[in-house]
């Protein structure tokens, strides 16, 4: 048997580690949410527990030569028990604080010198309106822990908007209102030992909060500004000492400034497309970078591609729309999650390559209008 890595968490990004895991001889285990989740129905070792019990990370962790993760919801003083105990955890419990409180983020990236939105740490609704007229309103208003896909953010007009949210947890992450041209993402994965490579930055569509496109390479964004970004995202991987693949989430505002705006350490949603676009996926890439094996060539194999996610389905199974699916749209990739069907969830997502890139972006969308069960 090859080297064992232990992932905790049990969503789709643990199931997509699963493809190159088998191809690279590695066992990956998992630690699921439930046994029927989107990994546990493809990984033979993913035995049920929480990622907040430590007795369930001890237990996957044994016999691994690391420990990573799909998400980054494990409690601080687990991670840094583990790691007094000589157990390799990957990313480390000093870098997964970045991703996990936005305000300790947006400290150390302010240490690191790297462009952000204005921000301020409130805890009253005197603080929040102090930073309101000096940054100008809306402002944006986070919740430090917890939040993702668009929960723990709204936009608040006046300071009373935010005052459940202070009072529940004593302190809110307050941003100004960035005027962007459109959102980014870069990713990399950076070893143990210090090597980096970077995917070509991606543009991101949200709607509700929720990624609902994505286009690689980033239309709009010249060489510089690629080489400005990738350089961004690579001063907070090496500043933070990150290991395994770095989402870098930025915004490009309209007077042409990058200023990052999340971190996400583990792959990503903005990076799926890597699977068909790219020499070597981020899937793979993280196994790679926490075994410190060197890294692959990231390098895009074709001159666009384009991934729109499947939010919710009005068909009780999306995979009931395969034989339409397949029979309009041979030259698209679909990777459905094996997750039950609610509305808005995300349950998988299509990828379509080529050379026009308006045509790709049509065509993804169809796609995942059949999967979502809406009328063509």
């Amino acid at each position: 048997m090859g080297p064992v890595v232990a992932v905790v968490g049990g969503g789709q990004l643990a199931r997509m580690m699963a493809a190159p895991a088998q191809a690279l001889d590695i066992h990956l285990r998992a630690l699921v949410e439930a046994s029927d989740g989107a990994a546990g129905q493809v990984l033979p070792d993913a035995p049920v527990g929480a990622a907040d019990d430590e007795t369930a990370v001890r237990h996957i962790a044994a016999g691994a030569q690391v420990l990573t993760f799909e998400h980054e919801h494990v409690p601080h003083p687990i991670l840094q028990t583990l790691e007094r105990e000589g157990i390799a955890v990957r990313p480390g419990s000093a870098a997964l604080r970045a991703a996990q409180d936005k305000l300790h983020m947006r400290r150390r990236l302010s240490q690191l010198g790297v462009p952000c939105p204005r921000w301020a740490e409130v805890t009253s609704l005197a603080e929040l309106k102090a930073f309101g007229e000096e940054a100008g309103w809306p402002v944006v208003l986070k919740r430090p822990v917890g939040g993702y896909d668009g929960k723990g953010v709204r936009i608040v007009h006046a300071a009373e908007d935010g005052a459940d949210w202070i009072a529940a947890d004593g302190r809110a992450l307050a941003e100004e209102k960035v005027d962007f041209r459109q959102e980014l993402a870069v990713l990399l994965a950076r070893r143990p030992s210090g090597e980096v490579r970077t995917w070509a930055p991606v543009r991101t569509t949200q709607v509700d909060g929720v990624c609902s496109e994505v286009v690689s390479p980033a239309p709009g964004l010249d060489a510089a500004g690629a080489d400005q970004a990738r350089q961004g995202a690579t001063t907070i991987a090496e500043g933070l000492d990150v290991t395994g693949v770095l989402a870098v989430e930025m915004f490009h505002t309209t007077d042409g400034r990058l200023l990052v705006n999340e971190l996400a350490m583990r792959p990503h949603n903005s990076g799926h497309l890597t699977i068909e676009a790219a020499v070597t996926s981020q899937f793979e890439q993280h196994l790679r970078a926490v075994l410190d094996l060197p890294l692959g060539d990231t390098g895009q194999m074709v001159p666009w591609a384009v991934m729109v996610n499947v939010l919710g389905s009005t068909l009780p199974d999306p995979t009931g729309a395969y034989p339409e699916l397949m029979d309009r749209f041979p030259q698209t990739k679909a990777h459905i999650y094996g997750k039950s069907v609610r509305p808005g969830r995300k349950l998988g997502h299509v990828t379509v390559t080529g050379q026009n890139l308006q045509e790709l972006r049509t065509i993804a969308r169809a796609a995942a209008d059949l999967l979502e069960g809406q009328a063509p």
